[in-house]
């Protein structure tokens, strides 16, 4: 079996790395030392990952050295795909993994991509930079894959081999050497796709359907808020019907729903459409941070509370519950608009890193909450905030607004 490099080992590169190197030999890359340092003695602190499945990838070796990416003939590539602030795509980090295996390549080898781009990216932005480090010819010396990553971070339920695959290759014979090979770890089973083009665009627009999906939910929560209806009461009784959608507002961030969109619109406009829905969709989420401070605010004001110099605390700063991943979390969103009227924000997040954290968004988490605050904001769902007391540190005129719905609506001022 050829030997397969995993270049960048985050939370969609490791879970696969561990995976195949299960049954052959891999080599797990990333040019994070201190990454590598901590997988060596068995730690993922994206917690993806445990001690006893590290264990069990046998044949799974950890580098950041170039040299020994030479000795393998298969490698994916599974580094993340941001965007600006600009939202322009950033392809810095898939650039620089590209030259970093042009520089190794051979003839014969494969390289697949799982980072997610506008359909096109492989073959017009990545492929040139593997001909130029390597002096190989694409179809000819070398090929490539492309299969789109659709790691659920936090998710102990649907993980990798139980999340159908979509497979891609340059030509009909790799298509189907890169389907064959992911087969192998796969237990749900793969989908060849017509193109490496098509799984592009297929990856693209599954988180920009759920992004507009949760825009819609979003928008009916801000209309029903000027009627003095609860969403969420609406939304469950909608729910009955059995083809309605079952999504629900709240901010959306993370690595994917929040990004990928606009890789779809940036390749659109580059050809000449300008597209709205999915614009529309984007510009009411990227909104809704702002919209949940202001309504805090004007809580406060209606219970007698001086805006500035009180205390708020935000529970959760993650993307999502459950899980540490601090990408692109729109929680921040919050933090700052809140700063922004001169309310003291305290920042208490027990599953998120207290240095990434103040790396990404120059926030310090505290060990723990006071008990006087004039505003509580539930951000996000950790299972950690079951049973938190509301009461107990809030003060008499003290606000609880509930982004996510997890407290009974009973016990909050009001719930997004």
């Amino acid at each position: 079996m050829k030997k397969i490099a995993v270049i960048g080992l985050g939370y969609v590169g490791l879970p696969l790395a561990v995976e195949f190197g299960k049954n052959r030999k891999v080599i797990g890359f990333d040019i994070n030392e201190k990454r590598i340092k901590e997988l060596s003695e068995g730690y993922d602190r994206t917690l993806e990952v445990d001690e006893e499945e590290l264990k069990g990838a046998n044949h799974l070796t950890f580098s950041s050295a170039l040299d020994e990416l030479q000795e393998a003939h298969i490698y994916i590539i599974t580094v993340p795909t941001p965007v600006n602030e600009y939202k322009q795509p950033d392809l810095t980090p898939l650039k620089m993994a590209s030259a970093t295996v042009g520089k190794t390549l051979k003839k014969g080898d494969i390289v697949i991509y799982e980072s997610t781009v506008y359909p096109g990216c492989t073959e017009d932005d990545c492929v040139p930079i593997l001909e130029k480090e390597s002096g190989l010819k694409f179809n000819k010396d070398f090929f490539c894959g492309y299969s789109p990553e659709r790691i659920n971070p936090g998710d102990k339920q649907h993980r990798l081999p139980t999340i159908k695959k979509v497979t891609s290759g340059s030509t009909a014979e790799i298509a189907e050497e890169v389907d064959q090979l992911y087969k192998t770890i796969i237990t749900a089973g793969t989908y060849k796709a017509a193109s490496i083009k098509v799984a592009e665009a297929a990856k693209v627009i599954e988180n920009s359907q759920r992004d507009l999906n949760i825009a819609f939910v979003n928008e009916l929560a801000l209309i029903f808020d000027k009627m003095g209806i609860d969403t969420a009461d609406v939304l469950e009784a909608a729910g009955t019907k059995w083809n309605f959608l079952p999504f629900k507002p709240g901010l959306v961030g993370g690595h994917c729903i929040g990004v990928d969109p606009y890789y779809l619109t940036h390749k659109a406009e580059a050809l000449g459409y300008h597209p709205q829905v999915i614009l529309a969709g984007r510009r009411i989420n990227d909104n809704m941070g702002a919209y949940v401070a202001s309504c805090v605010v004007k809580l406060m004001a209606q219970k007698g509370s001086v805006i500035k110099g009180s205390k708020a605390l935000v529970l959760g700063i993650t993307f999502k519950e459950n899980c540490p991943d601090i990408r692109n979390s729109k929680v921040i969103d919050v933090i700052n608009e809140l700063e922004s009227y001169g309310i003291e924000v305290d920042t208490f997040d027990p599953q998120a890193d207290k240095e990434e954290v103040k790396h990404e968004y120059n926030i310090d988490l505290i060990e723990k909450p006071i008990n006087d605050y004039h505003a509580i904001v539930l951000a996000v769902s950790h299972e950690e905030f079951k049973g938190f007391d509301l009461k107990a540190h809030t003060n008499g005129t003290g606000v609880v607004y509930d982004i996510k719905g997890f407290f009974d609506k009973n016990i909050v001022d009001k719930r997004l």
